[in-house]
């Protein structure tokens, strides 16, 4: 057997033989821009595959460097890339401005930062692994777009840019370019993916009869967007590249072609899920984020867990048993929230801390759990076995704590400390839980009441509302 060959052996060690023989055909035989910055929920909704099952075994064809994986900041208008990183340990910065759509966005990892999967050089080579050297067109598709632009495989990107472009340039290093266009009457954009520059230009008004000139330099200097009020007709479009590698400007016209292209999307696996998926916290426990750093999360669920009565229990049943008991009830809160999508984010004593992507998928954990720990405690006669939960809906920070991936904030306060209301086999959820429209329905279909209560909880001013589930 070759490299390869013995690398997706491996492969099937410790992920789903569905989906290897997918990725090992996809491989063998699929074209170049296929195996690059693959979308791993488009690869799922194709093959007819569970997203967690792909997800895993992506990871895992990471670990053994069959693949590689991007963490990029998209634009999420355009769907941009506005920054290509091996790791989330170089997202450094509060915003991210896009220069094509002349906008800015705060640094969250709820819906600005996409993680996709290229194949390894060393299991086979693409032609993005040379950026450089691909077509202006395949350069827009393979490197400038994200994932959650939706462009079938056997589109025509040449013919497609032409409907949305006037002129691109594949300029080398120090070299300049002289266009001569007909501006026609609208918006244009001038606008080069490698650097990011962009130069708007409003033309309006009545046709020029001389021909207007215009200069644009391409450099890495990041300048504020401006716009250039311009007549329709004859331009001379001078393009000059400072930068000491190729650049690819290109014409832009702001017409309902450019519209549609850029709204055909397609979901996207988000930092956010990624971080919460127990595939993910397994293999990159400790090596997600840097020390000292911080990212925003607008929206993360938190779900805590507690063995009621464990004290008592080890003094009744003995050690022995007590620690299987124990272990039997991590075994199976960790099986039923990964099946949920959910990730254990730590245990402490004989509590869980865990996140979710959304409301309901926690909800849907708890119920399960509960059902759970009552089976568990009639199998084994121990009939005092039960949980105490609590979940909260809201914003956070995603740091390192104690050398490992965490989460930090007042959501996570409240959600911990709303588990302490909790009596036997209890659910008590805050109100942002029960008004997400997902949870109401799931709690409906269940025949479950929230029945509601005002409280006060330590370090929080004023009484909160909360919700127990039965």
């Amino acid at each position: 057997m070759n490299e390869t060959e013995n690398l997706f052996v491996a492969l099937r060690q410790s992920a789903d033989g569905v989906v290897v023989d997918m990725l090992e055909r996809m491989v063998r035989d699929a074209p170049d821009h296929a195996l690059n910055r693959m979308n791993a929920l488009d690869l799922a909704a194709t093959a007819d595959v569970g997203e967690e099952r792909v997800i895993a075994a992506l990871l895992h064809a990471v670990g053994l460097g069959i693949l590689e994986m991007t963490w990029s900041v998209m634009c999420p208008s355009c769907a941009g890339v506005l920054s290509a990183n091996k790791s989330l340990k170089t997202l450094d910065r509060a915003q991210y401005n896009c220069a094509f759509c002349a906008a800015g966005y705060e640094t969250t990892l709820d819906n600005l930062v996409e993680v996709t999967f290229t194949v390894s050089p060393r299991v086979r080579r693409i032609a993005a692994h040379s950026p450089d050297e691909l077509p202006p067109a395949e350069y827009y598709r393979q490197v400038f777009w994200s994932s959650a632009i939706d462009l079938p495989d056997d589109i025509d990107m040449e013919k497609l840019l032409d409907e949305v472009t006037l002129e691109i340039v594949d300029l080398p290093p120090g070299e300049r370019a002289i266009l001569s266009l007909q501006a026609p009457a609208g918006t244009l954009i001038v606008f080069d993916p490698v650097t990011h520059t962009a130069q708007f230009l409003d033309v309006g008004g009545e046709e020029a009869a001389e021909r207007q000139n215009l200069s644009v330099i391409f450099n890495k200097l990041q300048v504020p967007v401006d716009t250039i009020a311009l007549r329709p007709g004859p331009l001379r479009l001078a393009l000059e590249n400072r930068t000491e590698g190729r650049v690819l400007p290109a014409v832009w016209v702001a017409n309902q072609a450019l519209d549609d292209l850029l709204k055909q999307r397609k979901p996207i696996l988000t930092a956010k899920r990624l971080l919460t998926n127990q595939t993910f916290r397994d293999i990159y426990r400790t090596d997600t984020l840097a020390i000292g750093q911080r990212l925003k999360i607008l929206s993360l669920t938190f779900l805590f867990s507690d063995l009621k009565g464990s004290t008592e229990l080890y003094e009744r049943v003995g050690d022995l048993t007590a620690f299987d008991l124990v272990n039997e009830h991590f075994r199976l809160l960790q099986e039923i929230i990964a099946s949920e999508r959910g990730a254990i984010v730590k245990t402490i004593g004989d509590a869980v801390m865990a996140t979710f992507e959304t409301p309901d998928r926690a909800i849907a954990a708890a119920i399960r759990m509960r059902e759970a720990m009552s089976d568990l405690g009639a199998e084994r006669q121990h009939q005092s076995l039960s949980l105490k939960m609590g979940i909260h809906e809201g914003s956070c920070l995603a740091v390192i704590l104690n050398a490992q991936q965490d989460y930090f904030g007042q959501t996570v306060n409240i959600a911990s400390r709303v588990q302490g209301l909790a009596a036997s086999r209890s659910i008590v959820v805050t109100e942002q839980v029960v008004e997400n429209a997902q949870a109401r329905t799931l709690l409906e279909t269940q025949g479950l009441k929230a029945t509601p209560r005002r409280v006060a909880l330590s370090g929080i001013a004023g009484k909160v509302s909360v919700y127990e589930i039965s």
